[in-house]
């Protein structure tokens, strides 16, 4: 399980550090596709076997809006000398998404109350959340740095 937990984290890793030094094609909606590739993941949700209540998925909410936080804070695009536009390089990001990773392992463990699929669905809740709010907010700062560029 665990193995499969890094694979996962260092390919993820690896896709943001190396779009730090590659140009952003077109418009920035490519931003958005991880929303689109996640969106099977909520049919764990939808199980009738999931019993969460209202407090949980609030507080799953709440925890994903926490740690949308320091992805929002720490995502920003520039254009360089080539005329193209790239994420800004940021060593806060990549402790932003390490700490993320590490923060998620922790709160799993120590929830053992709560059934294994419940803690998943809460667990897929406020990464929906994080994510999507992270993403959103990175293609809004994209557009900006695009429209100033295309004005230009």
């Amino acid at each position: 399980m665990y193995v499969i937990l890094f694979v996962i984290f260092g390919f993820i890793f690896w896709r943001r550090t190396r779009s730090m030094v590659r140009p952003i094609k077109g418009s920035g909606l490519r931003i958005l596709l991880p929303l689109l590739y996640m969106s099977p993941a909520f049919s764990v949700v939808l199980q009738p076997s999931i019993h969460m209540t209202s407090k949980e998925v609030l507080v799953s909410v709440l925890f994903g809006l926490v740690l949308s936080i320091p992805l929002i804070y720490t995502t920003g695009y520039e254009v360089r000398e080539d005329g193209k536009i790239y994420a800004k390089k940021s060593i806060g990001f990549v402790i932003a998404l390490i700490s993320i990773f590490v923060i998620r392992r922790l709160v799993n463990y120590f929830l053992p109350g709560i059934d294994f699929l419940t803690l998943n669905a809460l667990s897929i809740i406020s990464l929906f959340v994080y994510v999507g709010l992270w993403r959103i907010i990175s293609y809004t700062k994209f557009r900006k740095v695009y429209n100033s560029h295309v004005a230009m």
